[in-house]
């Protein structure tokens, strides 16, 4: 099943599954912070007010906000 980043709660792993309607230098901005089709990842946290989150991705933290989680499909694992 696929569905957002955004979506997805503390402690659950999923993989990046593709990218949807973002520009073009959004998504080199993914891709750069290891954000790839493909990889696995933990959400670690969520803030109070679910903004942001903070991801475990290849042995490092990585905090994005929600509207930017918005834009990566995930698919569970």
């Amino acid at each position: 099943m696929k569905v957002t980043l955004g979506e997805l709660n503390t402690g659950d792993s999923a993989r990046v599954a593709a990218f949807l309607d973002s520009g073009s230098a959004y998504r080199r901005k993914l891709l750069a912070m290891g954000l790839t089709p493909g990889t696995s990842f933990t959400v670690c946290r969520v803030a109070p007010l679910g903004d942001p989150i903070q991801l475990e991705v290849r042995g490092f933290h990585l905090t994005i906000r929600r509207d930017e989680a918005e834009v990566i499909e995930v698919a569970r694992v």
